[in-house]
């Protein structure tokens, strides 16, 4: 089984508006609480995710690229609004992290994430990490499709 180690946190600053992002729109064909099925298209690619229900930061991913037509096609099956986000892959002290500067209903929400080989693996923060938000299911994207930061 894929298994995915996450823990996701609030940036702060703008030390980390390093080099150009991908743009991403993703939307969800099922967003229960046991499972979410979601299309997402990134720069030029696509991808269909089933993701588990979460036990801490770890949860059950399956992530399959699909062909772009599909997914642009099956993003208009999605339940409720297309997230778009602008997402940037930064290194720091040897540790890969993604930070997501989300648009549209979601702007002024950045959130970086980093994957893990375990819950317990040590990482050194980056300056302009914040607080961590793991385990906020406000933050999990799926939540952000229906209940949007910008009416929090």
């Amino acid at each position: 089984m894929a298994i995915e180690i996450e823990r996701k946190f609030l940036v702060t600053g703008s030390d980390w508006r390093q080099g150009a992002g991908t743009v991403f729109s993703q939307g969800y064909l099922n967003r229960d609480k046991q499972r979410t099925v979601r299309v997402r298209i990134a720069g030029a690619q696509g991808f269909l995710t089933i993701k588990g229900a979460n036990r801490g930061a770890t949860r059950a991913e399956f992530e399959y690229e699909i062909p772009l037509a599909d997914a642009e096609q099956l993003l208009a099956l999605c339940e409720g609004p297309i997230i778009q986000k602008v997402r940037r892959v930064l290194v720091h002290a040897g540790s890969t992290w993604e930070v997501d500067e989300f648009e549209g209903l979601n702007a002024g929400l950045v959130v970086a994430e980093i994957e893990l080989a375990s819950e317990d693996q040590q990482f050194e923060r980056p300056a302009w990490l914040g607080r961590e938000v793991t385990d906020d299911a406000r933050y999990f994207n799926s939540n952000l499709a229906t209940t949007p930061f910008s009416a929090w």
